[in-house]
């Protein structure tokens, strides 16, 4: 059985291409840390690398965006023009991912088929969001997009495998693959390997897949890069807009280059994102919160902790709006400042999370990690999660730009 997953045109660099200067962290990495980017800026030098080639969020909405949106496109042109890559035909790459905490993260890189994706919510296709997607966000890659000739993934789509069928027997198998790559990740990014895939492991894999999507509804869900992946969607839907009645279903832009990853596996872990909310009565926003959640200190259900001042008190809550405490708790903020006002952000750490929340008019709101067993379920029950339900990894552990495809037919 056929999935949504395909081989690819996949484009490495050349062998001579130093492989640690080309590979670049995922552009909405340390988007608060000027020093970083500046740092890659001089490790890269003059050398070829994906950082000629993307645009780091940190720069976007700056003054200079166009230029920097045209000079990618002139790079991408020099690059395709003057032998930096080497192209590997319907293919698949097995990952090897050490990450920077030791741990071994495995994957496969290949293509997805954007007529299988839908980031709506309620959403049935075979791939799904897991957070809500940000229309905003979507047009200043849309302007990267539409004039690219390649497509340079950080996206990474978890498929949900407890019994670790698809991806792991590829470990055993390594011995008798074409290596492609091995190096150092720069700025404490880990390592990475990778591994070409023959036709009968290629086969595997979509046999597995294809058992996998018999068990449940939702296939394959958004890990990381659910705006780019958005974005591939809708360059896609207008190039179709603009060329009624032209078959597209061989154009390249019909499908999208990312890496699948097993939701089990070891090496991934979901961290909380707290919420801090300001310029607000305490006192009255909890009482609403009461009245809207059912909230008291007793009983079984969903919890969380509240923070004012140096007081903490851990509520249930006895009606839930959402299978998840993060998701009913996001759907009463997000009435409550529509209607009364006050501002919210989203923080890594408690320590941080207790500290802001002693400030005056502020209430700050302590979370639990979701498990990871709850995801798809959830999916599949809320549709895409609120916002910042989860983070998955520390910014070094992101995906680097590595590979390529032609998305210009």
């Amino acid at each position: 059985m056929h999935t949504s997953f395909h081989p690819a045109d996949i484009l490495l660099p050349k062998e001579s291409i130093d492989m640690q200067k080309w590979s670049v962290v995922a552009c909405d990495q340390f988007t608060g840390e000027p020093e970083y980017w500046e740092k890659t800026e001089n490790i890269v030098g003059d050398c070829p690398s994906t950082l000629r080639l993307v645009l780091p969020e940190i720069y976007l909405g700056k003054p200079d965006t166009d230029e920097r949106i045209a000079e990618i496109n002139r790079n991408i042109d020099d690059y395709l023009s003057s032998g930096v890559f080497r192209e590997y035909k319907n293919a698949m790459i097995y990952v090897r991912r050490i990450q920077s905490d030791g741990k071994l993260r495995e994957g496969i890189v290949g293509a997805v088929d954007l007529e299988e994706y839908d980031y709506r919510p309620g959403s049935s296709s075979q791939i799904r969001a897991t957070e809500a997607t940000v229309a905003e966000r979507i047009p200043p890659r849309l302007k990267i997009r539409e004039n690219a000739k390649l497509e340079l993934p950080h996206i990474m789509i978890l498929i949900d495998d407890p019994d670790c069928t698809v991806i792991e027997p590829l470990s055993g198998k390594i011995s008798g693959l074409e290596k492609l790559y091995d190096f150092d990740l720069m700025q404490g990014g880990g390592s990475i390997s990778g591994y070409l895939l023959r036709d009968e492991e290629i086969s595997s894999v979509d046999s597995a897949l294809g058992e996998l999507s018999k068990k449940s509804e939702l296939l394959f869900a958004m890990g990381d890069g659910n705006h780019s992946l958005a974005t591939a969607k809708e360059h896609y839907e207008r190039l179709k807009r603009e060329n009624p009645g032209v078959d597209m279903s061989n154009h390249p832009a019909r499908y999208a280059l990312c890496e699948i990853v097993n939701l089990h596996s070891p090496a991934l872990e979901f961290e909380a994102i707290h919420r801090i909310v300001t310029g607000v009565n305490p006192q009255h926003l909890l009482e609403k919160m009461s009245e809207k959640l059912d909230t008291s200190p007793d009983g079984d259900g969903q919890k969380l902790t509240v923070v004012t001042g140096d007081t903490e008190q851990t509520l249930t809550i006895h009606h839930p709006l959402s299978k998840l405490a993060v998701g009913s708790l996001q759907t009463f903020l997000d009435e409550y400042l529509r209607d009364f006002g006050g501002e919210i952000d989203y923080i890594h750490g408690e320590e941080v999370l207790r500290s802001l929340a002693g400030n005056p008019n502020s209430v700050g709101f302590i979370l639990k990690p979701m498990d990871k067993s709850d995801l798809f379920p959830a999916v599949i029950q809320d549709g895409a999660l609120p916002r910042k339900t989860f983070s998955m990894g520390h910014a070094e552990d992101k995906r680097y730009y590595l590979e390529a495809r032609r998305i210009k037919a």
